[in-house]
Formats: C-alpha cells, structure tokens, sequence
C-alpha cells in the first residue's frame, strides 16, 4: 500500500502556493503556507493570465471573478517608436482556446488567491522567512524560519519565486537566476489618460529603437485601471539603484528614455505614480526540481521573464499538474519525479522563447530598428502560430 502523506508545508504565498493548497485540500492533504513578506494588498505592477492560466482559474472557481475585477485582452498590438503600426496577435482567445486572457493588478490577483485559501481552510502565516529544511527519514519534514520558529509537515512545496530560499536548499550549488540585462519599469495610471484613443480592449505595445513600452486596461476601477511598462537596457543599472532615486528623478528618467515616442507614452508617464522597478531575471534550467521530499514550482523551479506573458499561467499550471499526480496515491518521489518529467519540458520551452523575445527590445540602430519593424510585419502571424501550444494547453486534461 503506497503512503499517502496528509500535511504539506508551502514556502510562498504568490501565486502557485495559495492554488497548489486549494487543490491539495480537495485532494485530501492538508496544507500551510508560509510567506516571507507581511500580508499586504497593494503591492506590484500588472500582469497578464493566459488562457491555458484562466482554465486553472476556472477550476477553482475564479475565472469570472477575475474577469470582472480585471479587463479581457482581445488582442496585442505591436507599433514602433513613431506610431506605425507593425501587427496583431493573440486575437479572439476565449472562442480558440476556451478561455479568454485577462490583465489584472497582481495585488488583485494575490487578494483573491489569498482569500480562496482562507475559505478552503488553508493556514497562512506571513513574516515566516525561510532559512532552513531539514528531511530525516522516518521523521516529520522541519523548515525553520528567521524568527525562530518551525513547522512539521509530510513534505515541503517551494512556491516562493525567483528568489527562492528553498531552491538553495533543494539544490545547494545550483545556478542562480539570470539576469537578461533588461530593468522593467510599471505602475498604473487612471482611465482618462488614454481618453482619445480608442484601445477598448486591445493592449498596445511599442518597440523603439532601444526598449519597449506597453498599456492596456487591468481594472474596472477609473482611478488605478490602466497598468502600464516600460522595458529598458539595463546599461549597467540594476532594479535596487534605480529605486534608490526619488520619484521626480525616476520620472525624468523615464521621459528622457521615452523622448519622442507617440502618444499616449508621454502623457502616461506624465501620470505615472507609485513606479515599480525590477531586474529581468530567469531560471533557463536546473539539475533537478526535488531532493527527498521538498519540491519546488512555479518560478522557484523555473522562473521566466516577461516577454511571454507566460509566468503567472505557468505557476497556475503547476499546481494544477501537482495536485492531480498528488491524487494518484504513488510514493511521494516517483509523484515529484513524475511532476518533473511532465513539467519540465514545456516550461524550459516557454522560459527560452521569453529570452528570445526579450532580445527584441535591447538597443538597436536606426537602420537596426527599422529592419527590424519590417521584418516583424511579416514574422507576427508565423510567431502567432509557433506560440498557440502556449494558450491551448489545458492543466486539467492532460
């Protein structure tokens, strides 16, 4: 008869931890989550759920929340610096995949998470940073946290991203993130600032000859519902030394990077208040995702940049994906070795394309630029097609 563990300790309350707990309860498995940070409701820029993302939404009972408390992307669109437009994709997803993508704040995304934790009866504890993991056989699993406390579970989750404690525990000398040279710039402006310019719901992005920038509705909310970014070279920066700058100054760094490009860019960064600022970093690959009983998902295994818009689906994927090979009853390493096996194709796919789009919005030349703009008019609908194994994967059917 195989062992079917009952308590499950998660590291990490963003995405793929509150979700992985709600399905691991549906699956009989207790499960506690552990947060490094305090519980805060208005933290981070915006983000995009996928439709392959928006099926594991629906699956927890979600899908329509988020959509009214979020905006459906109907399409991306692609211009240059100076307004031409260069393309489409991502065109009518809810009748081709099932589901539609959605924008939402991340806090609104992580509010609502949090919650359907809490009302599956999850425990939460934040402030809980994590230091250590210790796995005896024949012994409950112990993680120990920086203010002196522990915890006991059946097995451990690490769910707590890019910066992942756990995965430094899971594989000691393992690589650390990589940094792709990009700084990200984000926040959000109020509804009126694209008055004039009829987007609906369509979201607009810009590549100039250096850098990228993109906006759309997120929010119902007229005050805080557009999110907008700002994809730049890094030139030696990092995220740390540009939050050292005070407001006005970031400000101004921003309009001297964007000098020049078409509305509604200057009056959005006019507007722009509370700017967030990170590093691009990912994960392209690790030795392995699990050592005795701890398992790592979501970004602790294998951290994508933006450039997909695929980080937040993966993680939702995961849990997914864990929960059912959970239910299976096998011992506990052939589930995490199975999990591993399924996942890690796909998602070291996804994490390279990112790269790869990313290099899309480093410096170019004028003639650079300019080439590069027209060959996008013609490679837009090829890469539309190349990246439909994306939107149609569905967690729940595999």
């Amino acid at each position: 008869m195989s062992y079917r563990p009952r308590k499950a300790l998660i590291i990490g309350a963003g995405i793929a931890g509150p979700v992985a707990a709600v399905l691991l309860r549906r699956a009989g498995i207790e499960s506690a989550i552990y947060e490094g940070w305090p519980y805060s409701k208005g933290i981070g820029g915006g983000l995009q759920i996928a439709p392959n993302g928006m099926q594991v939404m629906d699956e927890i009972g979600l899908s329509n929340e988020l959509i009214s408390r979020g905006s459906i992307a109907e399409s991306f669109d692609f211009y240059s610096q100076g307004g031409e437009r260069l393309g489409s994709i991502n065109r009518d997803m809810a009748r081709r995949f099932g589901q539609p993508a959605v924008n939402v704040c991340r806090a609104t995304l992580n509010e609502m998470l949090i919650d359907k934790a809490w009302c599956a009866c999850v425990s939460l504890y934040f402030e809980k940073r994590l230091i250590k993991i210790e796995d005896r056989a024949d012994q409950p699993i112990i993680a120990y946290f920086a203010d002196g406390t522990t915890a006991e579970g059946d097995f451990l989750i690490g769910a707590d991203g890019v910066h992942s404690v756990t995965r430094r525990q899971v594989v000691p000398d393992g690589p650390q993130p990589f940094d792709t040279g990009l700084i990200g710039f984000g926040g959000f402006v109020p509804h009126a600032v694209l008055d004039g310019r009829p987007i609906g719901r369509h979201v607009e992005t810009t590549f100039g000859q250096s850098g990228f920038f993109g906006y759309g509705y997120c929010s119902p909310d007229p005050n805080d519902g557009v999110m907008w970014w700002s994809t730049q070279p890094a030139h030696g920066m990092d995220a740390a030394m540009f939050r050292a700058l005070d407001h006005a100054t970031l400000k101004q760094h921003l309009r001297g990077f964007h000098r020049g490009w078409h509305d509604p860019i200057p009056g959005i960064i006019e507007a722009a208040e509370n700017i967030v600022v990170t590093d691009t970093l990912d994960v392209a690959t690790l030795p392995t995702w699990s050592r005795k009983r701890s398992l790592l998902i979501g970004d602790a295994a294998h951290a994508t940049s933006p450039h997909a818009g695929q980080g937040a689906s993966l993680a939702l994927e995961d849990a997914m994906r864990l929960a059912r090979l959970m239910q299976q009853g096998r011992e506990l390493g052939a589930t995490f070795q199975a999990f591993e096996a399924e996942r890690r194709p796909r998602t070291e796919k996804i994490v390279s394309m990112a790269r790869r789009n990313g290099n899309n919005k480093r410096e170019f030349s004028a003639t650079g630029a300019w080439i590069r703009n027209q060959m996008m008019k013609w490679l837009l609908p090829l890469g539309a097609k190349s990246m439909e194994f994306m939107y149609a994967y569905d967690a729940r059917a595999v």
